[in-house]
């Protein structure tokens, strides 16, 4: 296999991290999961900064770690072969941008000319290549993650590590560097495990979801099925979203089956993998089609009722003929409007949402 393949077992102060992962080449990994769940022992294992008790760690055709085993192999952290990007872009303060992106390339051999090239071809991909000769007190932190994220990927890494990308950024620059990372990472064909507490980072950005609890994995798959039909008590927590994939159609999508859903699209374009995403407290419910405002409409058929502390969430299931992509969304109502509408599960109803409560995003293939 020339992606990674991961087992480690680690024991430290009551805490046991017990796992096996796989990830394929080209494939990017969401690591979800509750404070404490082992998501940070896991990079760090990965990273070389953790030595398991026993374990072996495969990238790229190269063994990083066996311990344990026959060879007792451990490759320090700057052999590795493993970027990383985290948080903070943690951009050397004394290099320009160029420099910062072509010290990798320089570290492991390249030469002056060779890996400025890159670095500059890099940096117009993140889209600051007019301030390469800036240091990172000149430039925002939008533009220092920009640079940062080239940085990453300037030594062509085996695997590449998101930890928390863009948990520092401010509203306003989170969805365009979201945007950016689904494409740059998608243009390069890059291995990545993406650790994440953002269940909008896990759709858009990543192709599986593994989901961490007390140091093992209790929940993986697709993306969207992880987030439509939960089956952990964290999964359930963060996926308040109601999502619908499809391709991007203007400003909103095209399902499988054909159906148009209106939105606002950020930054997607005609034609690709996209998704509509909407809280469950913007769907209105009726027991007869609605007219008027809501542009989205849906029959469904409700397949349960969830009490939670101060509304009702009705759950969704494709009626008889209906399309699957129904299957899981969500709709908030209070107790008095259960009441009004007289719905039990079994029931067929509408849901509406208006055009404005839905986000459009590009998601992974």
């Amino acid at each position: 296999m020339s992606g990674v393949e991961l087992a480690a077992r680690l024991d430290r102060d009551g805490f046991a991290l017990d796992l096996e992962l796989s990830v394929a080449e080209g494939e990017v990994v969401a690591v979800l999961g509750p404070n404490g769940a082992g998501k940070s022992t896991l990079l760090g294992i990965v990273s070389g900064l953790l030595r398991p008790d026993t374990g072996h760690l495969r990238v790229a055709g190269r063994t990083l770690l066996d311990v344990g085993g026959a060879s007792g192999v451990f490759v320090p952290p700057h052999r590795r072969g493993v970027g990383l990007l985290a948080q903070e872009p943690l951009l050397f303060p004394h290099l320009s941008a160029l420099a910062n992106v072509a010290f990798g390339p320089r570290a492991q051999g390249t030469g002056r000319a060779g890996a400025e090239e890159r670095a500059r071809g890099l940096l117009d991909d993140v889209g600051v290549g007019a301030l390469a000769t800036r240091r990172p007190a000149q430039l925002s932190g939008g533009q220092q993650q920009r640079v940062a994220l080239a940085r990453a990927l300037a030594p062509r890494p085996g695997l590449l590590l998101l930890d928390e990308p863009l948990a520092a950024l401010d509203v306003d620059a989170t969805p365009a560097m979201r945007t950016l990372l689904r494409r740059v990472i998608a243009d390069a064909k890059q291995t990545a495990l993406l650790v994440t507490h953002d269940a909008l980072d896990a759709l858009v950005l990543a192709d599986r979801v593994v989901v961490l609890d007390r140091g093992r994995i209790v929940e993986q798959g697709p993306a969207r099925d992880v987030l439509a039909r939960p089956r952990s008590a964290f999964s359930a927590r963060i996926a308040g979203l109601d999502l619908v994939p499809g391709t991007a159609d203007g400003p909103g999508i095209r399902t499988a089956d054909g159906t148009g859903f209106h939105g606002t699209a950020v930054e997607v374009e005609q034609g690709e993998p996209a998704v509509a995403v909407f809280p469950p407290s913007a769907v209105s419910v009726h027991t007869t089609a609605p007219g008027g405002s809501p542009r989205n409409v849906v029959r469904v058929r409700v397949a349960a009722l969830e009490p939670r502390s101060d509304t009702v969430r009705l759950r969704a299931a494709a009626p008889p003929g209906g399309p699957d992509w129904v299957n899981g969304l969500a709709a908030d109502v209070t107790p008095a409007a259960v009441a009004d509408l007289g719905v039990e599960p079994g029931h067929d109803v509408w849901f509406a949402v208006k055009a404005t409560e839905v986000a459009v995003h590009g998601r992974q293939g």
